[in-house]
């Protein structure tokens, strides 16, 4: 299904045939991807007295009752609203949802007991490119990421010099296939958030980040089309499914 989108008044040529999913599902188990020191998803029949919602069980529909966290348990975009003490909601956020967007594969640094991704590098991926979205694939990049458990593993993060990059040569929406932008456990500090929405300047309300995304080998370092789905809670973060096209030659 061959199809021009048009963005910042030019056109594009895409296949919708062909969508590149970069999210990743929530399943109700411990194998689910986690962080944040949470117990996994939960999806259960709703319990009415002795009856459980549930054809299985003899009911006439399947009505389940899902309890998860957004930030812990997949994939999901976020807005200021996560970082600053006045409500910001993603859902009024994010108003367009078609990007040109950049896929970079990053092996990030060691310094220390961490593991980074530097400004340095970033300058060296992009080159001149300044592209509406990037997407951040990390090295080694492998399926087990789509079931690790986090919490206390000390991911690799960005750097708040390398957020700042991407902040003033315009990226406005900032994908990555870690649970957090920032270190696991760095004292509330948040600064890589903070520095990408520029929260101590002129806030980037439009912004976003989203996190945990998976991006498979399949899927070559370049330009794409970015489809940023998300689900339309009134909150700082939600589910999202974040969709890359080829652009057709």
């Amino acid at each position: 299904m061959i199809s021009t989108i048009t963005i910042n008044t030019k056109k594009y040529t895409v296949n919708l045939a062909q969508p590149l999913d970069i999210s990743m599902p929530l399943r109700a188990s411990k194998s689910n991807v986690n962080a944040w020191y949470i117990d996994e998803p939960k999806i259960e029949a709703v319990q009415l007295g002795d009856s459980s919602a549930s054809v299985k069980e003899g009911a006439s529909i399947n009505f389940n009752n899902i309890q998860f966290n957004p930030h812990a348990h997949g994939t999901h975009t976020e807005c200021v609203g996560h970082v600053t003490e006045e409500f910001y909601s993603v859902n009024k956020c994010l108003k367009q949802f078609f990007f040109i967007a950049e896929v970079i594969t990053v092996a990030p640094e060691a310094i220390g007991e961490d593991r980074v991704i530097s400004k340095a590098q970033l300058q060296y991926l992009l080159k001149q490119r300044k592209p509406q979205a990037l997407v951040i694939r990390t090295m080694p990049n492998t399926s087990i990421k789509k079931s690790r458990q986090y919490s206390n593993t000390n991911w690799p993060y960005l750097t708040e010099e390398a957020a700042i990059f991407i902040r003033k040569i315009g990226v406005k929406h900032l994908l990555i296939d870690l649970p957090s932008v920032d270190k696991e456990k760095d004292e509330g500090k948040l600064l890589a958030h903070k520095a990408f929405w520029d929260v101590n300047g002129k806030i980037r309300k439009t912004a976003t980040i989203t996190e945990f995304i998976y991006v498979s080998n399949k899927i070559d370092d370049g330009k794409y089309i970015l489809n940023l789905q998300i689900a339309p809670f009134e909150n700082d973060a939600t589910p999202s499914k974040p969709i890359l096209y080829k652009i057709e030659k």
